[in-house]
Formats: structure tokens, sequence, C-alpha cells
């Protein structure tokens, strides 16, 4: 398996994405209720360990880990899946393991790749594409299930907007497909988080979607963490991966889960790693 690492956001134009969010307000809800599903803790110890599991510092009682490996025994588990891209070229579950067919292309028929990460894009443009390439997530989500995974963090809801996508991917696309996932999770009893995307956050409960993970919230740049909450109510966990970041996430601190991160997410006693809470 190869690492997972904190994403960097490379995107179109805030302009285009908030036009697309308000066109999108017409969705239809999520076909599957959440409301026999548990929620994290709200303000419980977070831990971000989507780069390797290790035991829990004391105080944790949330964590996050790769569907590949298990949940902490007697903490809240959060499966992370990548349900918007493949993984890394020449690694278990790249794009040589996808029908090609599902992959998306550009104007020359060539693969289209995430260079930050070496990933392919899922296209999700059509229904049948949508059915096929969400029939082989929900396998990953029947493995969260089946270990004991509390809940669901869907990453690269945003997809549609990096450069590279070209807006062949629309916010419509991504919330179509997000709610076929959200629904087929709710019916494994997962509650399900919207991983960044905060643009979409006002369509949370039309897509299903429960409480927030949302990364670099507090980054000056974006300054996000205060529209999280304003969709989604204390029900967010807050990662930063810079001490300006950091500091501007935990004004909210007394609300909700925050923590820093090393960019890479190690396991503890490897090199590089940082774990830091308000």
């Amino acid at each position: 398996m190869s690492l997972n690492r904190s994403r960097i956001r490379t995107t179109v134009g805030t302009a285009v994405a908030c036009a697309s969010a308000a066109a999108a307000g017409v969705l239809a809800p999520a076909p599957a209720s959440a409301a026999s599903v548990a929620l994290p803790p709200v303000h419980a110890g977070f831990d971000y360990q989507i780069g390797g599991a290790y035991t829990p510092p004391s105080g944790v009682g949330v964590v996050s880990r790769d569907h590949s490996a298990s949940p902490a025994p007697g903490l809240y588990n959060i499966c992370y899946v990548n349900a918007f891209q493949t993984q890394r070229i020449g690694d278990p579950g790249g794009p040589d393991d996808w029908d090609r067919d599902l992959l998306l292309k550009d104007g020359d028929g060539e693969v289209v790749i995430d260079p930050d990460w070496d990933e392919a894009i899922l296209d999700i443009t059509t229904d049948a594409k949508r059915q096929s390439i969400a029939h082989k997530i929900e396998a990953q989500i029947d493995e969260c299930a089946a270990k004991g995974f509390n809940a669901l963090e869907l990453d690269n809801f945003d997809t549609y907007t990096r450069d590279v996508v070209k807006g062949a991917i629309t916010d419509s696309h991504a919330q179509t497909y997000m709610r076929i996932l959200s629904s087929y999770g709710h019916g494994k009893g997962l509650a399900v988080g919207q991983k960044n995307t905060v643009e979409l956050a006002p369509n949370h409960a039309a897509n299903g979607l429960d409480f927030a993970i949302a990364e670099e919230c507090g980054d000056p740049e974006w300054n996000e963490c205060s529209q999280y909450l304003s969709a989604f109510g204390d029900h967010a966990i807050f990662i930063e991966y810079t001490a300006a970041g950091m500091a501007n996430a935990c004004r909210y601190g007394d609300r909700v889960s925050v923590v820093q991160r090393d960019r890479d997410v190690v396991p503890e006693g490897h090199g590089g790693y940082l774990r830091k809470t308000c």
C-alpha cells in the first residue's frame, strides 16, 4: 500500500467553484437515512493515522486509519478510502488495476493524472461509469464495515476542482457519485464524513454527509474553518500541517477536534513524525 499523504490544493478559481456550489443547491436528498449511525464524539482527542497505524496517544478518542488497517480497540474509528482517484501509479489499486474506460481522459485520449500524487482521476461523468466505479469502492467500504470501523472518510471529493481536470468533472457529477457512496455507507451502519470541499458544505445533508474532516482550514490563505462550523455545527475535525494554520484552527479548539500532523502523516517513531494539539 502506498503512503497516503496530506492533500495539497491545486484548484480552479474561487468564482467558478462558488457558482457551481450555488447551482448544486437543487440536489435531491440522499436516499439512505443516517438516523441510525453514530457520529464521532464532538471535541474528542483526535489522531490522523492514514500514513500508518500506531498506538494512539493518551487522550485520543477518535482515530482515522486507512481501510487496509485495523481499527484502534476501544476508540471511535474512521476508515479512510480514496474514493475519487486511484492509488499511485505502480501501486496496488493504481491505474493498472482499473478498467481504462473508468479513468478520465484528456483531449488526446490520455489518462488524466493528478501530478501531486501520481493518481489517475476516476471518470464519474456518466451514470454507468459512476455505478461501475462505486461498485469497486463499495468493496473497500465493505472492508471498513467488516473490520468494525464506525465511519468513512471518502477522500478527494474536491477532485473536480483540480486544474488538471479542466472542468471535465463538475460538482454535480461529484455530488451525485457521493450520494451513491454515502447511501451505501449508511446501509452498512457507517457515518460518512465530508473531506474538505468547503464549497459544497452547505449541501452536506443532501449528499448524505454527517460530519466534516477538514485539512488546512486554518491556513491563512484559506481561513475556512468557520465555514465548516456554519454547515456542520461542532461535528467537525480539523487537521493542520503548519504552525500558522494550527494557530487559526485552535481558535475553535474548545468546540471541535483539532490536531497538527506532519505532511507525510508518518507513524510515531518514524523520522519527521509530528503531532500537536491545541
